[in-house]
Order: C-alpha cells, then structure tokens, then sequence
C-alpha cells in the first residue's frame, strides 16, 4: 500500500499545501472536477509555483429521470436508496445491479463494489482497511492498488497536467486518477494503430498543377 497525504480544500480554487507525499466512483452526472490544490512544493515561495490536482466536488448523485417544478433534473444522493437496503458484498458484476445502476458498465477486476464504497456512509469510499475516505480524496482509493501507476504519476510519466514543468515560471495543474479513468471500467479498450485519413506521403500525387 502507498500512503499518500493529500491534503484537501473544499473551495474550488487552487491554494498552496506542502507535499508530504511519496502517494474510483465517477460522478454519474457528468460534473467536471474543480480544481482544488493538492500538492506543492514551494521550498521557496517566491520563485516556486504550486503543484495542484484536480479534485471531485464531492460524492456524486444518480439522476432519478424526474424534473422539478423549474424543469431542472431531479438528483439522488447514494445513501437516499442505499440506506434503505442491507449492503450486498456479492455484487461485482453490472448484471448483479438494477435500478439505477442497471445501465452501469463495471469492469474492474474481482473486486465487489463495496470493496470501495463505503457500506457505512455511501456518501463516502473506503480504504481496504475500512477506513474512510471522502470522494475528493479518491486518488488514496487508487493508490493503494496501483502502486505503480502512482509511482509514475508522482514523477509526471502518468496522468496529464496543464501549466509549467518549471515550478519558477508558473503553477502546475495535475489530473485526478478519475479525470481519465472510469472507476467502474477503468482500463482503456484497445487501439488498433491505424494511418491518419489523408497523408501525402500515401495520397495519389496531384496533377492539376
């Protein structure tokens, strides 16, 4: 397991932390996530910009299918249903589903889905040692299987970002493991490589000219 300390920020913009580290449910309805400052390292404050991630809001909500007197979507949170019924740790597949979830593609090796989702607070995840842990600290819920890929994203081989490489010149903003990861299904298909739709190298040569 890789420990990580991400410190988080309910606001949705950046700020400055310290990075102390060595350091998967997506939100179902489509909200992108703010930006909020995770990691920094700014030894020297004035000539050292802050490294941030990308963080969720907070636990997502399911859309019932209803609107409201104004016409806006009606959303549920996790624990309005799931407080209601007993947990079921056999659940790992899409078809083990229904409701609101029947049209859910998981595919996420063997585990259950509350070996991350917190059958004591569906509003939170969980940590293999059943501690909690909230959405926007997800990427902890991550790095505790994939090791490796957090390795390579401590070191910027993993995961995109936007701003400075250079911390002198400008802050860096990093994605969140779920900025480009399903949590449900989240190994990318497979890509046959293919040639571009035109190439000059390939197109026949011109001769109106």
């Amino acid at each position: 397991m890789i420990c990580l300390a991400i410190a988080c920020d309910d606001s949705a913009s950046p700020e400055t932390e310290t990075k102390n580290a060595s350091k998967a449910s997506a939100n179902e309805t489509g909200e992108q996530p703010a930006p909020l400052l995770a990691t920094g390292e700014s030894q020297n404050p004035a000539t050292r910009f802050a490294v941030s991630i990308r963080k969720p809001l907070g636990p997502p909500k399911v859309s019932t299918g209803l609107q409201d007197m104004h016409g806006n979507l009606v959303l549920a949170a996790c624990s309005t249903c799931h407080t209601t019924r007993p947990p079921n740790h056999q659940n790992k597949l899409a078809k083990d589903l229904d409701e609101f979830h029947s049209e859910m593609q998981f595919s996420h090796g063997t585990i259950s889905c509350l070996s991350c989702h917190n059958e004591r607070d569906y509003d939170a995840l969980k940590l293999a040692d059943g501690s909690r842990v909230e959405y926007a600290d997800v990427m902890l819920l991550c790095a505790q299987c994939h090791g490796p890929q957090m390795t390579a994203y401590q070191h910027g081989a993993h995961g995109g970002m936007t701003g400075y490489w250079d911390l002198a010149r400008g802050p860096q903003i990093k994605n969140n493991c779920i900025d480009c990861h399903d949590p449900h299904a989240p190994k990318f298909p497979s890509m046959q490589p293919t040639f571009k739709p035109q190439d000059r190298f390939l197109d026949p040569p011109r001769t109106d000219h």
